[in-house]
């Protein structure tokens, strides 16, 4: 039996939830977030827990088990707490700040690198060198998280780049051979 999946999920006063045909939403003061379960997966809601339930010891209803009572506790969390990602832009002259809802980063381009959030997530600058990303779901704050470093992964050579906080980069020696051949 799945440790993770066998274990209840509490529901913290303020958060309701519904399930309908495999489909539920949990709604809280962040937001309202929605998560379709497959049909193997059973979920009940009993007083204050949800409890994720599998019929069988398939493969298959094993490996979903664990799987949708992570995601229905992230939603849980989600629409009370939130989920937030910090990430350091490192570099001489890279920084960002915000023009309304987007963010104008300066990477070591010709050009600024602009980004507007999707629907549900707020993005922050509070320094030129910090970006924070918060927003109820935890998969599209890491999306979008990934998506803003993808625009300059850090490199091993000189440390520049977009890196999360608390990222280590391995750094490397640059070439061995200063003088050439001779």
């Amino acid at each position: 039996m799945s440790r993770i999946g066998r274990k209840p999920i509490t529901v913290p006063s303020g958060v309701e939830v519904k399930v309908n045909d495999g489909l539920v939403t949990v709604k809280g003061p962040k937001g309202t977030l929605e998560q379709r379960i497959r049909p193997v997966i059973t979920v009940a809601i009993e007083g204050s827990e949800i409890l994720v339930t599998r019929p069988n010891d398939e493969k298959e209803s094993r490996s979903l088990h664990g799987l949708s009572r992570s995601l229905i506790a992230n939603m849980v969390a989600g629409v009370t707490d939130g989920f937030k990602k910090e990430l350091d832009v490192l570099g001489v002259g890279y920084r960002v700040q915000m023009q309304g809802e987007t963010i104008v980063m300066n990477l070591g381009y010709s050009h600024q690198v602009i980004m507007t959030p999707p629907a549900g997530i707020k993005i922050e600058a509070p320094t030129p060198n910090k970006i924070v990303i918060s927003g109820a779901s935890k998969q599209a704050v890491g999306q979008f998280a990934a998506e803003v470093r993808e625009k300059r992964p850090p490199e091993p050579y000189k440390g520049k780049g977009i890196r999360y906080a608390g990222e280590y980069v391995r750094s490397k020696e640059g070439k061995a051979g200063k003088g050439g051949k001779k």
